[in-house]
């Protein structure tokens, strides 16, 4: 690997207010080789591993001698090296610094772990990348727990409707003893309905959750998903404009959930139409949803992704508390892709987000 950038140290004797100063000087020169928790793998400019530390041994199970020299691809799963997913990874740490992903990994014996990925660009003082450092930390046991919270909520769901339906029968035979338009009856019906719409939700969702790794789906479906699940008594709130079946290889949940954030947004500070379009650029697959609403304050645009940060226009009635964009932020970086947010006061926000196509290797599901 380039040689690295040079550390700023404290000159002798004098005083610094930085916090992390005395942090600095309590950490010993090989302490990436005595953290083993995490896996921190250093790439050369082209992606191939310079630097290997003990974590990475012990999670990813090469010895330094077997793994130096040889691309960072070697970790991930065939499906994902075919897709050049490796390769898009580090085009956006390049571009953006640094980003995050979250998938299945392969061990040297060929078993998978489930990991938390963070790939960050290390520059020199011209701005060239000299290479990247990778911190790899293994989440398969919290991802095992998961799916097995999962698999309760799955059965809660499926025995919710049973009664439910039941009970919505019961309401049929009702409705043949009393008026057509009598209010309770009307009101009953529309509880049972809901609670069926939930738990049917629920089931595609703990479905959607519990898929090893990421799907093929078109964007079109899943931007449809995210209304219904914003707004699905109020259809007529959104206009959908060009929504075009581009594919993508997601996280289908959590690009819905996403998108569905942007839309709860665009819903709490307007009161007219969303518009809401899906479509294909030159950098991939799109989805853009714009509002006319209240907007958001020309200085705020530069940091309103950053967790708990509210714009100067949000009030205490309006609730939240700054986590949204922020979560579809992350969402969408570890997508490898891009969010970007335009807005004009008083007259609307625009959202766009922007993430790899997908090659089409098999029928989309959803």
């Amino acid at each position: 690997m380039p040689d690295e950038p040079d550390v700023v140290r404290d000159r002798p004797g004098a005083v610094s207010d930085h916090p992390l100063t005395s942090i600095r000087r309590s950490i010993p020169r090989d302490w990436d080789e005595q953290v083993d928790l995490f896996a921190i793998v250093k790439l050369d400019s082209g992606g191939f591993v310079r630097g290997w530390n003990l974590g990475a041994e012990l999670i990813k199970g090469y010895p330094e001698a077997d793994i130096i020299g040889s691309h960072f691809s070697r970790f991930y799963r065939e499906d994902a090296r075919r897709r050049g997913v490796p390769d898009q990874l580090l085009a956006a740490a390049q571009r953006d610094g640094h980003v995050e992903d979250t998938g299945w990994r392969v061990r040297s014996d060929g078993t998978e772990f489930w990991a938390r990925v963070t790939i960050s660009a290390i520059r020199n003082d011209q701005g060239q990348v000299l290479g990247f450092v990778k911190i790899v930390r293994d989440l398969t046991s919290e991802k095992q727990a998961a799916d097995e919270r999962a698999a309760l909520q799955r059965t809660f769901a499926h025995d919710l409707l049973s009664p439910v339906t039941a009970l919505r029968g019961y309401l049929d035979l009702l409705a043949e003893e009393l008026p057509p338009d009598h209010r309770l009856l009307r009101l009953a019906e529309e509880a049972g309905d809901h609670i069926v719409a939930m738990a049917q939700a629920l089931m595609a969702d703990v479905d959607a959750a519990s898929e090893r790794g990421r799907r093929l789906t078109t964007l079109d479906l899943i931007a449809r998903g995210a209304v219904a699940l914003v707004l699905p008594g109020d259809l007529g709130r959104v206009h959908f404009g060009q929504m075009d079946a581009v594919p993508v290889q997601c996280d289908v949940l959590g690009l819905r959930r996403a998108i569905a954030n942007v839309l709860e947004n665009a819903a709490k500070y307007s009161d007219d139409v969303i518009e809401i379009d899906a479509f294909e650029t030159d950098e991939g697959a799109a989805v853009r949803v714009r509002d006319h609403g209240r907007g958001i304050h020309p200085d705020d645009l530069s940091s309103i992704t950053q967790e708990g940060r509210r714009g100067r226009y949000a009030v205490s009635s309006d609730g939240g508390r700054g986590i949204g964009l922020a979560s579809v932020h992350r969402i969408v970086s570890e997508h490898g892709g891009t969010l970007r947010i335009s807005s004009v006061p008083g007259e609307g926000t625009s959202v766009t987000l922007t993430i790899p196509r997908a090659d089409d290797e098999a029928d989309p599901v959803v």
